[in-house]
């Protein structure tokens, strides 16, 4: 963590010799503090196809309810402090659902998943401390009840027209429950080394009216038995309107590189979408090359990849080609409905397909803030894995 106590030096000998932010008293930063928070009740019901319970597979559901709580202070000579608190409780788990459910969902007890001192000078924003992150390589994700977090130091800079460029360094990062490392008795999520720390550089530039570029690299020291490990990522996006439509165009290529034995990979996905009315629809395919699997990044928010289905399918094996289609019918604004179609060669898997529906809706008025997703998917021809999910969440 010699970089974090450097950088967070650095960052209190600025604060001390800046004269440009309002004199407020540090009683007044936490007075005029923001609370926000969110309510969650998760039901997941999944069957892997597997006879017997183990880790991450077997036939159960589970019920999980969660509270995140954040806490902002007001800005004070450009610093703030942030936390955030997750818990979750799973009162009715049975024996199998611990198991089939131990690394995404079971893991009942609180994290302090932030705590965070933040500076801004000019257009530049520093970050030292526990946080989540949202980057190309290095991102979180709050798709469970536990959304993951990262414990280190992030520099974002946006001094270039349309342009974000970011640093980050990664000492420690918490998964939604503590099997999210490896096979053990299940538990609450809690923050874990990650190897001998992780660097990320990445640049995000949208000059061009509708096109959106990026750029990234994630290095992870000791990765795994003396290897370190080299991840890049680009991606061109490109969102257009014509009289009648929208249409948009994608394309995305991956690296992941060991400095050891174990064999590199790379692989692409290209994707085009149309929107017509209230309808919106995509397709998209990706490969992956033969000889390994491809490392998406760090943290589950990094995990894109056009073509990989709502909830099953694993399109970063080896060899594996993916083909995807999703056509979406919006009601209004607030409500939703879908359907998902994607099918894998994968050689060690044999032919899959994933078949989804999905529907979202919104409330307004007196129930605003709340939200509900479901989603089901059944996976086929080779393969017979299935999973329900249910997702409430009030947000205030």
């Amino acid at each position: 963590m010699k970089l974090a106590r450097l950088s967070l030096a650095a960052i209190a000998v600025v604060g001390l010799t800046s004269s440009s932010f309002a004199a407020d008293t540090l009683a007044d930063a936490f007075k005029n503090g923001k609370i926000t928070g969110e309510l969650k009740a998760f039901y997941f019901d999944r069957d892997t196809g597997d006879n017997v319970a183990s880790v991450g597979a077997g036939d159960a559901s589970i019920f999980v309810t969660g509270v995140m709580l954040n806490y902002v202070t007001d800005s004070l000579m450009g610093f703030k402090f942030g936390t955030t608190v997750q818990s979750s409780s799973a009162p009715f788990a049975s024996d199998d659902a611990k198991d089939v459910f131990a690394k995404d969902m079971y893991g009942s007890g609180a994290v302090l998943s932030e705590a965070y001192l933040e500076y801004t000078f000019a257009k530049t924003t520093a970050k030292i401390g526990r946080q989540f992150i949202s980057s190309p390589l290095v991102a979180s994700s709050g798709s469970r009840v536990i959304k993951d977090s990262f414990e280190g130091a992030t520099l974002i800079n946006t001094d270039l027209p349309n342009t974000t460029l970011g640093f980050g360094y990664v000492d420690k990062w918490q998964a939604r429950t503590n099997q999210g490392w490896a096979p053990k008795s299940t538990g609450m999520a809690d923050f874990k080394q990650v190897g001998d720390g992780a660097y990320t550089l990445f640049a995000i530039n949208k000059s061009i009216p509708g096109l959106m570029l990026s750029g990234a690299w994630a290095g992870i020291e000791e990765f795994s038995a003396g290897e370190d490990l080299d991840l890049y990522r680009f991606e061109a996006r490109y969102d257009g309107k014509a009289t009648d439509f929208t249409y948009n165009l994608g394309a995305q290529y991956f690296s992941t590189q060991y400095s050891g034995v174990t064999k590199d990979a790379d692989g692409y996905a290209l994707k085009a979408g149309v929107g017509v009315g209230s309808i919106d629809a995509y397709v998209a395919y990706s490969k992956i090359s033969d000889d390994g699997k491809v490392k998406y990044g760090l943290g589950y928010g990094a995990d894109t990849l056009y073509t990989q289905s709502p909830i099953i399918s694993d399109n970063y094996e080896p060899g594996t080609e993916a083909y995807a289609i999703d056509v979406a019918y919006k009601f209004n604004a607030d409500a939703k409905i879908g359907v998902d179609y994607t099918q894998t060669d994968d050689p060690a898997r044999g032919d899959l397909s994933y078949s989804a529906v999905y529907g979202s809706y919104a409330f307004s008025g007196a129930l605003k803030g709340l939200n509900i997703l479901v989603q089901y998917e059944k996976e086929g021809k080779d393969g017979n894995d299935e999973e329900l999910r249910v997702k409430t969440s009030y947000k205030f």
